[in-house]
């Protein structure tokens, strides 16, 4: 019984000493304006680079298949 006593301290402990830090957010407006293009290009640019070579994947699964 006094082992079951003794871990449930360490957890207590271990559960009350961790420190969690908030993040550090700014309140103020953006230094620099992004233009609906300039991010119409960037989503551009990440979803080819995220979603392409994946496609390329799915799209010639049949040859990796056979090509085994």
């Amino acid at each position: 019984m006094s082992g079951i006593k003794s871990s449930v301290n360490l957890l207590r402990v271990a559960v009350r000493s961790q420190i969690v830090s908030k993040a550090a957010l700014s309140h103020k407006p953006a230094k620099h304006h992004i233009s609906a293009g300039e991010q119409a290009i960037a989503l551009t640019a990440f979803f080819v680079t995220i979603l392409g070579p994946s496609g390329y994947v799915l799209a010639h699964m049949e040859d990796y298949k056979h090509h085994s």
